[in-house]
């Protein structure tokens, strides 16, 4: 669900997202035009079983929290197994 999107002074987004039970995230990247992506996670609720998130490179990690670059490193989510996995997504792109 996009909670608040905005172009100017600094293209952002904000989402709330529901991982569903047997939903999966493939390994990708996020391109952009210009500039720099970057996309700070924050789990709300974890799942039961599976929903793990990897990324090549983040710039912070902790349980909760991931701030990474989606548009030069590899991420995904793993199968959630058991239960629904709930995210705070806040991703911006500064400019070059």
């Amino acid at each position: 669900m996009l909670l608040l999107t905005a172009i100017w002074p600094l293209p952002f987004d904000l989402y709330i997202i529901r991982y569903k039970e047997g939903s999966v995230i493939r390994p990708h990247r996020d391109e952009v035009e210009s500039g720099k992506h970057y996309r700070l996670n924050v789990i709300i609720k974890s799942a039961k079983a599976g929903g793990i998130f990897n990324c090549q490179s983040t710039i912070y990690e902790s349980k909760r929290v991931k701030l990474f670059r989606p548009d030069i490193h590899e991420h995904s989510v793993s199968k959630i197994e058991t239960g629904s996995r709930y995210v705070l997504s806040l991703g911006w792109v500064k400019s070059t």
